[in-house]
């Protein structure tokens, strides 16, 4: 049996994940809106063998009017920026967001079986039902649909995408000049799609994509979430700051696979994580208190704001949280309201504390030090069944990416929990998962 091998993810916010890195004197807040440099950053992780870059995507401007000439809330919308990236890269995939609240089906189908055409099967789906009120807004409605209607919607919307991409056998073209036959019309088919929430006729107007299926990622933690996960995805982005939190959570969607006949293998967890590197220690402390610097206060309290469906502004930012509502009075993210209450009540925290705290990973695993003290790190949750590998969230751009490929990746591969070479072509290969038949023929599922 082969060595179990890490899988990472470049989570791709330019220009850093933490929300001052903008403003950091090494962070290129040029390349916001700059093709080339998004080019640099998908060859610098492709270099360092990831198997993915991902771009996460919201449907609605950051931020609030107080902080709109404060925060960068200008982003390419990422199926348009990911077809540019398939050009100038060979092998790491190409994963993105797409909510399922605020999409149609056939739409998106359709997008991603392009995307997964172009880049000769690298494309991966992150299937989001949207965690922000103001979302509804952008499209002709007054009010977010609520949490358990947004997974009854996604489910139903992911079999009719999932059902589309599968209206294609894969030798369904057949390209015969001589007979002057494109396509087989018997292997072709309609869906015919009729459910609560959507009506599809089909077919889907381009073939199968060379995965069979995209790549489906989610990153929901909640109840509905974790049932939605077990039954759908095939790599789970999350977010956890203990061990012990991410363990269980590891454990618990694992075990919840086989009520889906799935097993372990069918599904990589992918926790985010938030590494400040350092040549020395100090080099990492130094990094770490120059980004907390550099939140202005507004900005930090607005950023807290948004990732508990609260609004702190009226508080005081030296004094702790106020009285917060009752989860089942969040209509967001609730799996993120619920972390970021027990970080403050387990740490005592203030407003201004906590929001320095999440500033950067904003609520997922933020770790520090040398090279070898980050792959210690790393490989305690990857061999302790944490975690199948991670999503690298670099706290500013290129010097953060740059930094993990050069310094964290070789000592990984040293210790051979990392892949030295590629050794697929596709998305699914990378993870190890299997690629589906169409489910309108009769071949059994063939693993990659």
């Amino acid at each position: 049996m082969s060595k179990r091998e890490m899988k990472l993810g470049a989570f791709l916010m330019v220009p850093g994940h933490h929300v001052a890195a903008w403003r950091h004197p090494d962070a290129d807040v040029n390349g916001v809106l700059n093709l080339s440099f998004y080019k640099e950053l998908a060859q610098t992780a492709e270099r360092g063998k990831f198997d993915m870059v991902f771009l996460a995507d919201s449907l609605a401007a950051k931020g609030n009017k107080q902080i709109e000439g404060r925060a960068v809330n200008a982003t390419f919308e990422p199926l348009t920026l990911l077809s540019a990236l398939s050009a100038v890269t060979d092998r790491i995939g190409l994963a993105a967001t797409v909510s399922t609240t605020y999409n149609e089906p056939y739409h998106v189908a359709r997008k991603f079986a392009s995307l997964d055409h172009l880049s000769h099967g690298r494309a991966g789906w992150n299937v989001v039902t949207s965690g922000s009120e103001i979302e509804a807004l952008n499209f002709g409605k007054e009010n977010h649909l609520l949490h358990e209607l947004r997974y009854d919607r996604a489910k139903e919307f992911i079999d009719v995408v999932s059902g589309l991409w599968d209206t294609w056998d894969d030798d369904a073209v057949v390209k015969d000049k001589e007979s002057g036959v494109f396509s087989a019309p018997d292997k072709i088919r309609s869906l015919d799609h009729k459910g609560e929430w959507f009506q599809v006729q089909g077919p889907l107007n381009i073939s199968r994509p060379p995965q069979g299926n995209p790549v489906i990622i989610q990153a929901g933690a909640s109840e509905s979430g974790r049932d939605f996960a077990a039954q759908y995805a095939e790599a789970i982005f999350t977010a956890w700051q203990t061990f012990d939190e991410a363990k269980q959570f590891y454990t618990d969607v694992k075990g919840r696979l086989q009520h889906y006949g799935r097993t372990a293998e069918d599904v990589k967890i992918m926790p985010g994580v938030f590494p400040i590197i350092g040549r020395t220690e100090e080099e990492a402390d130094e990094l770490e208190s120059k980004l907390k610097e550099l939140i202005h206060p507004t900005v930090g309290v607005a950023l807290l704001s948004g990732l508990i469906s609260y609004d702190l502004s009226p508080y005081s930012i030296d004094g702790p949280l106020p009285e917060l509502p009752d989860l089942s009075q969040i209509n967001g993210q609730k799996s993120r309201f619920l972390l970021l209450k027990d970080i403050a009540d387990r740490e005592g925290y203030t407003i201004r504390q906590l929001y320095q705290h999440i500033a950067g990973a904003r609520g997922h695993w933020s770790i520090k030090g040398t090279p070898v003290q980050i792959a210690d790190q790393l490989e305690a949750w990857f061999h302790g069944g944490a975690a199948d590998g991670f999503n690298v969230m670099a706290p500013y751009l290129p010097g953060g990416l740059t930094d993990f490929v050069d310094l964290v990746v070789p000592e990984l591969q040293r210790r051979n929990s990392f892949r030295k070479e590629y050794t697929g072509n596709t998305l699914r290969e990378h993870l190890g998962l299997r690629r589906p038949a169409s489910k309108g023929t009769k071949q059994p599922l063939q693993h990659s």
